[in-house]
C-alpha cells in the first residue's frame, strides 16, 4: 500500500478543517473508496464521521421523497453503529421514532439538524458512489437541501462537513439526466469548494511502498530505477500501480521467463506485468471501451489525437474533452489535452487498432510471417523495417497522398502489433507527437528501441529529423535509432539506408 498520510493530512486541513462541502471526482478505480475510508480513521479522534454508499441503496428507493428517507435513515443508522456508545444510542433512539412514520426530506433534516446541534463534536458526511444516485430528481432535492442547510448554518445547525466521492461530477449531472425536464439542469450544489489535490501517486511514494516491500522480501531490486519504470507506465494512476505490483509479487514468480526473483523488479519484468496487464479484462478497461462507444464524439477526438497527431487545446467546456477528463482518460499538459497514462494509451491503441484486424492486409502479412523477426530472445528490428518497406510498396503504392499521410502511421503500428503482441510492447511518446512526427518506443525483453515517424517535407527536413532523432536517442541512452518517413515524391529513393549522426547509427527508412 502506498502510504496516504500525507494526502489525508491535506484534505483535513486545506478541507474539512476549514466546514468545507466538496466532491471527490475521480474516474473508475481512482482510489476513492480507500480514501474515503482511510479518511474516516483518520478523522474519528476529533469528529464524529458518517460513512455511507449510496450504491446500497436501490434503485427502487428513489421512486419518491418518502422511499429515499426510509433508506437514508436505514443506512445512516448503520454508519452511526461505528460511533461512540453514547452518541450511538442517542441518536439511533431519534431515528428509530423517525422511523415509524414516513418522513419528507424537510423532517428528516430538521432530525440531522436536531442531531448536529446536540452532538459533543462536529459531525462529518462522507458518502460514496454518489454517481449512482445522480440521475433521480429526489436525489437533486436531497442536495438542495443540503445546499439550504449549509448557507443558513449559522442559524441552523448542520454537517460540519460534507465529502460526496463519485466519477461524475455533480455539475456535470445534467449529462445523465432526461433533457425533457428544465429544471434538472439547475445544479443544487454550487456550493462545493474545488478539490484540486492530486491524487495520483508520485514517484516518491511508489518508491516509499517498494522500499517497505525490498525490506520485507529481499528481492533485491533498485527500488529508484524501478519506481520510475511503474511511474512511466501508469503516471501514478493508483489501481495501475497496484496492479502492475500485483503482477511483479504474485504471477511472474511462476513465470519460466525469469530464472531469478532479481530479474522479474526490472525494467524487463515492468513490460511483462504491463503485458499481462493489457490483456486482462478488468472493470476499468470494460468501462473505459463502453463509454467510447456511449459517446462517439469522444472516441473521435482520441482518435485524432492517438493517430492523426493532433494537438487540441485543453478547453473543459467542450463536451469531449469534459467528459474524457471527468473519466480520468486524458489530462491537461502545458494546456495541451494528453492521454492520462501510457497504459491507457497503448490499451486504446489496442482497442482501435483490432476494429480495423480483420481488414488491414498489411496486418495479416505480419501476423503470417512473425516469428522471422525473432532471433532467439532478440527482436530484429532492421528486419522489422526492411519488410515493412517490402509490405508496404506492394499493398499500398497505388495510393494517393491524402490516404497515405493521414493512414500511414497507423499502417504501421498494425503491422507492428502481430510481431510483438504477447512477448513486448510499444507505446508512442506524447511529447513529439504531432501531425508532422511521432516517436514509438519499443520494449521487447528489456531492450528499446526508437522509432521516428515523419512525413516527409524535402531534404532539409530531412536532415532536421535525423538531428532531432540523434538528441532523442542521447535522452535515452541509446546508440542506435530508426527514421521511418513517409514520402509522396513521386521521385522518392524509396528503401533503407544506415547514416551516422556523430556517435549514433540510424536506419532511414523512406516508404
Amino acid at each position: 500500500m502506498v502510504r496516504l498520510d500525507e494526502r489525508l493530512s491535506q484534505i483535513r486541513n486545506r478541507f474539512v478543517d476549514r466546514r468545507k462541502y466538496f466532491i471527490i471526482n475521480r474516474g473508475r478505480q481512482y482510489g476513492k473508496t480507500t480514501t474515503l475510508m482511510a479518511l474516516a480513521e483518520y478523522l474519528k479522534e476529533d469528529y464524529i464521521v458518517l460513512f455511507m454508499d449510496f450504491q446500497g441503496i436501490s434503485s427502487a428507493s428513489f421512486e419518491n421523497e418518502n422511499k429515499f428517507v426510509e433508506a437514508f435513515v436505514r443506512d445512516f443508522l448503520k454508519a452511526l453503529k461505528s460511533e461512540k456508545a453514547g452518541i450511538r444510542e442517542k441518536f439511533q433512539r431519534m431515528f428509530t421514532m423517525s422511523a415509524e412514520k414516513e418522513l419528507s426530506l424537510n423532517e428528516l433534516f430538521s432530525y440531522l439538524s436536531q442531531m448536529c446541534e446536540e452532538s459533543d463534536q462536529p459531525v462529518v458526511l462522507l458518502i460514496d458512489e454518489v454517481d449512482s444516485a445522480s440521475n433521480n430528481q429526489v436525489f437533486l432535492d436531497f442536495l438542495a437541501m443540503l445546499r439550504r442547510y449549509y448557507l443558513d448554518r449559522e442559524n441552523s445547525p448542520t454537517f460540519h462537513s460534507v465529502i460526496l466521492a463519485g466519477v461524475y461530477d455533480i455539475k456535470n449531472l445534467k449529462l445523465k439526466l432526461r433533457p425533457d425536464d428544465e429544471h434538472h439542469y439547475n445544479s443544487p450544489w454550487n456550493i462545493a469548494a474545488r478539490f484540486e489535490l492530486d491524487m495520483n501517486f508520485s514517484a516518491r511514494q511508489i518508491a516509499a511502498m517498494l522500499e517497505e516491500y525490498e525490506s520485507d522480501r529481499h528481492v533485491g531490486m533498485d527500488v529508484e530505477a524501478v519506481s520510475s519504470y511503474i511511474y512511466e507506465y501508469t503516471s501514478g494512476y493508483p489501481y495501475l500501480v497496484s496492479a502492475v505490483c500485483k503482477f511483479l509479487d504474485e504471477e511472474l514468480p511462476d513465470s519460466e521467463k525469469f530464472e531469478d526473483i532479481h530479474d522479474i523488479w526490472t525494467r524487463e519484468g515492468i513490460c511483462e506485468a504491463v503485458s499481462m496487464l493489457l490483456d486482462e479484462n478488468i472493470p476499468l478497461f470494460d468501462s473505459m471501451i463502453r463509454q467510447i462507444y456511449e459517446y462517439p464524439e469522444m472516441k473521435q477526438m482520441l482518435q485524432a489525437i492517438l493517430f492523426e497527431g493532433k494537438r487540441l487545446t485543453y478547453n473543459p467546456d467542450h463536451p469531449a474533452i469534459n467528459l474524457a477528463s471527468m473519466f480520468g482518460y486524458i489530462v491537461s499538459k502545458e494546456k495541451a489535452v494528453q492521454v492520462a497514462n501510457r497504459i491507457f494509451e497503448m490499451r486504446l491503441y489496442n482497442f482501435f487498432l483490432s476494429e480495423e484486424e480483420l481488414t488491414a492486409a498489411i496486418y495479416h502479412e505480419a501476423q503470417a510471417n512473425r516469428n522471422q523477426f525473432v532471433d532467439g530472445c532478440r527482436l530484429n528490428m532492421d528486419l522489422v523495417l526492411e519488410k515493412f518497406v517490402e509490405y508496404f510498396t506492394d499493398i499500398y503504392s497505388e495510393n494517393d497522398e491524402q490516404f497515405l499521410e493521414s493512414q500511414g502511421r497507423k499502417l504501421f503500428l498494425l503491422y507492428l502489433k502481430p510481431i510483438i503482441n504477447g512477448t513486448g510492447n510499444y507505446y508512442i511518446e506524447a511529447q513529439t507527437r504531432d501531425a508532422r512526427r511521432t516517436d514509438v518506443i519499443v520494449d521487447y525483453r528489456g531492450e528499446q528501441f526508437i522509432v521516428e515517424m515523419k512525413i516527409w517535407r524535402g531534404s532539409e527536413y530531412r536532415e532536421r529529423g535525423e538531428q532531432q532523432l540523434a538528441d532523442y536517442l542521447d535522452a535515452y541512452h541509446q546508440e542506435k535509432g530508426y527514421l521511418l518517413s513517409f514520402n509522396f515524391n513521386k521521385k522518392k529513393e524509396q528503401g533503407i539506408r544506415k547514416i551516422r549522426i556523430g556517435k549514433k547509427t540510424i536506419i532511414e527508412v523512406v516508404v
